[in-house]
């Protein structure tokens, strides 16, 4: 998921690759000739505007004189693996990107630089709560967050004006309107939704005070044998109930963006940038021409959007980094409020940036407006080494989900899931 949302949501070439400011040379660490220095940073493919990137680091040098940024551009395949590998070698990268459910994982290795001391420097009181939590653990400050994307409702126009339904503010009016788009078309899919979206189920556990695993004591739990899990679960299945997706099946298992969205007979759906994106292009390579409206999933009040996933990115140094001091500045300059407000209108609101103060004002009725609105309920997975665990196949979440959509009493199901969580998210 990681790598498609930040290949794809960058729509009509809004993000745009690293080139300046070096090459994969693997030339890292503290580089020393007549007093220089070089700091070297790993970005992500797709992650950092060129020319957003290209003012930081003519800012920073200005005030460094003597040191070089070096930027090296990564790619998602295999990045776990070369991160680690990095980490523990004497000249790692000083300053490097990580997926914000990756965090955690490297910094209980001692591969991370605490920052905790430098909280006021980077900015962290204007961070979003919702994105800070991946950069913590076990209350020290491991990264700063740097942008987030999560999902909205995206529907399409013509099938809910037929319908008479208009964007809801709460899940009764959801259901309602749901309701309404099976009256008005029975051979339209008033929602599509898998039976395996574990994410969008997430958000409903969120919204009911749950989660999916909670501390016990040193160790951790699992939590879908609860009450609060079941009300989620309870109403994940009246939404799927709406659709005739399979219920052993996520959304990319057919691809829902491009594979079933296009096939025109279905009025919403739940997904990310790079999906609606993808969607769009599909039907309108195919010859057709799509017409879509995004909302944020709604929450059980109207005050509040649902909760959703945050996937996104955050800003680490490496603990070996002979760099640390210039590395700290380096991130409170391209992590502080003027830098990430000019990343917000680099990438035109297809992402969230870390200080919801400097968000990007989107077009009325887009994309990004749905997904800004939802930035100050977004929350990840839980914040532990061992969460990674936890999603490798065959997802305990995933299987609960189905089972429960089968017709298992959903507290059976989740306490089945919990044995297998709570055994896997203790390993590290």
């Amino acid at each position: 998921m990681k790598r498609r949302l930040i290949a794809a949501i960058g729509v009509a070439g809004m993000m745009v690759s690293v080139v300046a400011c070096g090459t994969d040379s693997g030339d890292n660490g503290d580089s020393s000739a007549g007093g220089e220095k070089t700091l070297t940073v790993w970005v992500m493919d797709g992650s950092a505007p060129e020319a957003w990137i290209a003012e930081v680091n003519k800012e920073f040098e200005a005030k460094h004189e003597g040191v070089t940024v070096k930027v090296e551009t990564q790619q998602w395949n295999g990045i776990q693996e070369k991160v680690t590998t990095a980490l523990s070698e004497d000249t790692p990268p000083d300053v490097l990107e990580l997926g914000n459910t990756q965090t955690a994982g490297y910094a209980v290795t001692g591969g991370l630089a605490d920052l905790t001391a430098d909280k006021d420097k980077l900015g962290y009181a204007g961070w979003n709560k919702g994105m800070l939590a991946s950069a913590e653990l076990d209350g020290k400050l491991f990264s700063a967050p740097w942008y987030a994307a999560n999902r909205v409702v995206v529907y399409d126009k013509a099938a809910f004006k037929k319908a008479g339904v208009t964007p809801p503010k709460t899940r009764e009016e959801w259901i309602d309107g749901l309701e309404k788009i099976k009256k008005s078309d029975p051979d339209v899919q008033p929602i599509y939704l898998p039976g395996q979206s574990w994410y969008v189920f997430a958000g409903f556990l969120w919204d009911e005070g749950g989660d999916l695993a909670v501390k016990d004591g040193d160790t951790w739990k699992g939590a879908l044998a609860t009450p609060e899990a079941v009300a989620a679960m309870n109403f994940y299945k009246e939404l799927q109930s709406f659709s005739t997706a399979p219920q052993d099946k996520d959304e990319a298992t057919p691809q829902q963006s491009t594979d079933i969205v296009p096939k025109g007979d279905v009025a919403s759906w739940i997904g990310l940038g790079w999906e609606a994106g993808g969607a769009i292009t599909a039907i309108e390579e195919a010859g057709g021409k799509a017409d879509f409206g995004y909302f944020p999933i709604p929450g059980k009040t109207a005050d509040t959007p649902g909760s959703v996933f945050f996937g996104g990115s955050n800003l680490a140094i490496a603990e070996r980094s002979k760099n640390k001091d210039l590395a700290t500045e380096w991130l409170a300059l391209a992590a502080g409020k003027e830098h990430m407000a000019k990343y917000a209108e680099a990438v035109t609101g297809s992402l969230l940036p870390n200080n919801d103060s400097v968000q990007f004002k989107p077009e009325a009725g887009s994309f990004a407006e749905a997904m800004g609105l939802a930035a100050p309920v977004g929350k990840i997975t839980p914040v532990t080494p061992g969460w990674v665990n936890v999603e490798t196949a065959p997802n305990p979440i995933k299987d609960y989900m189905t089972k429960v959509l089968k017709g298992t009493d959903p507290m059976k199901a989740g306490e089945e899931a919990d044995k297998v969580i709570t055994e896997r998210v203790n390993q590290e």
